[in-house]
């Protein structure tokens, strides 16, 4: 089993950085496995086929604008991934898409897709994201967790306290 969390982002863009925030926090926050791969892919393109290729499980972290209340959290799974990036939900969908519909030329695509995202507040010019969207960090950190562990990935919580 393979699994690759992708956390994508432009961190000069307020709350587009949530995505790359979120893998930051989920490696500071736990050990992974061997067999997960937590990657920053800003706002990488064609550069991660190999790193995509052949998963079991490719769960996508990113800004989604969906038209829910700012700072709503976005799951998007099964039946809903191609809809999805038909649907521009996301600034990366120039880079993503492409890298996907390639995988498939390749007959390397990821077994399983997952889109976990938040809705944006701001997508302007600045280091900072707002507080809507940062409060949602390490939910959308544990809802990551949740998913690993829901799909037999075990992982070791590096924070005080918890098991």
């Amino acid at each position: 089993m393979r699994a690759v969390v992708l956390g994508i982002g432009n961190t000069i863009l307020t709350d587009e950085a949530a995505g790359v925030r979120v893998v930051e926090a989920l490696e500071r926050d736990f050990k992974l496995p061997a067999d997960v791969l937590a990657i920053d892919g800003g706002t990488s393109g064609m550069e991660m086929i190999e790193d995509l290729s052949d998963l079991d499980l490719l769960i996508v972290v990113d800004v989604v604008k969906t038209g829910a209340a700012p700072g709503t959290l976005v799951k998007i799974a099964g039946a809903d991934i191609p809809v999805f990036f038909r649907s521009k939900l996301s600034p990366h969908q120039i880079a993503l898409p492409d890298v996907l519909a390639s995988l498939e030329l390749l007959d390397a695509m990821p077994k399983e897709i997952i889109v976990l995202g938040v809705e944006p507040v701001s997508l302007e010019l600045g280091m900072e994201m707002t507080t809507t969207v940062s409060d949602q960090i390490q939910p959308l950190v544990s809802m990551v967790a949740d998913e690993l562990l829901s799909h037999g990935y075990l992982l070791e919580s590096l924070v005080m306290g918890e098991a």
